[in-house]
């Protein structure tokens, strides 16, 4: 005869083996679920364009790159240094081993446009707007040696961006500065300088 007590032991043990195994269960099934999500994902992979570059991407990067020939890299980066210096840049960070110049320069963004705008605005309305009100000009110069080629044959890029603070003396915005009559520029008076200083001029 089994007394009431075995009998509630043994029924508490079947409760707790049968929790444990819908336990098992649903970790089991969660886990199912998890490797099918994990599995979709990466039959989904990479969109093959995902690494292309836009056409107006393209457009940027070749409108910022040349290619010179003649010239070791270090009278490149001689030659980008004295352009950028006659141009008004102070040379902030240069490492001729990484064919690297960081270079910037303090200008007034002030434009008289802006400030009239602004004084009719609050005259109108009586808010006072933020003008621009001076501008950092950075510009980033790298050389790499084109692949395959001899010694002296180098592709230089180079972007200016701009930081501009208003009068508050906040940073009213970051952007690149696209106009292609500046890189034109700047490359006509790198292509002199590379020229002379290869000849030693």
């Amino acid at each position: 005869m089994i007394s009431p007590t075995t009998s509630r032991v043994s029924d508490a043990s079947g409760e707790t083996a049968q929790r444990h195994l819908t336990r098992r269960h649903a970790l089991l099934a969660a886990g199912l679920l998890l490797y099918a999500a994990i599995a979709a994902g990466c039959q989904t992979g990479i969109p093959p364009d995902a690494l292309k570059l836009s056409p107006v991407s393209l457009e940027r990067r070749q409108q910022q790159t040349r290619k010179f020939e003649g010239a070791s890299e270090r009278d490149i980066l001689m030659a980008s240094a004295g352009v950028l210096q006659d141009l008004g840049f102070n040379i902030d960070e240069s490492e001729t081993k990484l064919g690297v110049i960081v270079a910037s320069k303090m200008r007034t963004a002030k434009e008289t446009s802006q400030i009239i705008a602004s004084l009719l605005i609050g005259v109108l309305t009586g808010v006072s707007t933020p003008t621009d009100d001076r501008q950092k000009i950075r510009v980033c110069l790298v050389t790499r040696p084109v692949a395959d080629s001899n010694e002296k044959l180098f592709y230089v890029r180079v972007t200016f961006q701009r930081i501009v603070w208003n009068n508050s003396k906040q940073i009213a915005r970051v952007e690149a500065v696209e106009k292609p009559e500046i890189y034109q520029e700047f490359f006509a008076r790198l292509s002199k300088s590379i020229f002379l200083e290869a000849q030693q001029i």
